[in-house]
């Protein structure tokens, strides 16, 4: 009864691991089988190097390049907001705070996971953007500054409560060698514990990072929908899911090329969370075979 019991699970968690492959294969195989007939009608290199994006106009042109250059500026402002103030919470929580204070803030901190992303695209939107034109000239109404800042909060749990357990994980035999060694508190948190959890923190800042690339109700809110190649953070910008968000309103014709570009910016959308999944996975990787 045991052993039938044991194989009932076993085939479970086996079906569950098959759904989830056969799901990614799925997904796979319909950006590459959607973004085919996109990608017969306009060149790869028209795609990766025009400087316009402008499927929706009269003169079309269907450059990537405005829709990433958008998308990495809120990413990198995002990361620049999370970073900090997530490992400074993550050495707070692991290094100095008490054990109950620990318990009872992290799960507090973490419901900001949980706030619907529209919330944070209208706080940015109504109440970030207002504040930022109160002392940063030429803010405008929608900007990649204040979504990139609103996507920084959100994120920081991601990074906080991950770092955190990177840190907490660190052996108690190194902070003593420390304390051993004349070293402070400070000393001991930021020059022994933190470079040992390095490869725990850095997977958290690139699951953030993903989690900013993929990021849409904020920037489709808060950022506007102009597809500008520009680096200066005070205009307005989109980013690929915006832009995905925009055509899949139903105003496009199913099948038109129109509606195909939504499959060929899907598919570079997922070619970088995809790389930057490996890498994560590969750090982690190398962190294990470092202390095996």
């Amino acid at each position: 009864m045991k052993r039938s019991g044991e194989k009932v699970i076993e085939y479970g968690l086996a079906f569950s691991g098959l759904v989830t492959i056969l799901t990614t294969i799925g997904i796979i195989w319909v950006l590459i089988s959607e973004s085919w007939g996109f990608f017969r009608e306009v060149s790869l290199a028209d795609f990766l190097f025009d400087t316009e994006w402008t499927p929706l106009f009269t003169q079309k042109r269907y450059g990537i390049l405005p829709l990433l250059s958008g998308t990495f500026l809120t990413t990198i402002i995002a990361i620049f907001t999370a970073v900090p103030v997530g490992i400074i919470i993550a050495v707070y929580l692991s290094e100095y705070a008490h054990k109950n204070f620990r318990q009872t803030v992290k799960p507090i901190l973490e419901i900001l996971a949980a706030v619907p992303t529209v919330v944070y695209g209208f706080f940015a939107l109504t109440v970030v953007t207002p504040f930022l034109q109160s002392f940063i000239p030429g803010v405008g109404s929608f900007n990649a500054l204040s979504a990139g800042i609103v996507m920084g909060i959100m994120i920081i749990p991601v990074i906080s409560s991950l770092s955190e357990d990177a840190l907490y994980s660190v052996p108690k035999s190194l902070r003593e060698a420390s304390y051993g060694m004349g070293a402070t508190k400070f000393q001991t948190s930021f020059k022994v514990v933190v470079p040992a959890a390095s490869s725990g923190i850095l997977v958290s800042i690139i699951l953030g990072i993903a989690r900013a690339i993929g990021e849409t109700m904020v920037v489709a809110i808060a950022a506007g929908q102009q597809p500008t190649l520009t680096l200066d953070p005070r205009e307005a910008v989109e980013t690929i899911t915006a832009y995905i968000v925009q055509v899949s309103l139903g105003d496009v014709e199913h099948g038109s090329m129109e509606y195909k570009t939504i499959f060929a910016a899907g598919i570079t959308l997922f070619f970088f969370t995809f790389l930057l999944n490996n890498v994560s996975f590969w750090i982690k990787k190398k962190y294990q075979e470092k202390y095996e």
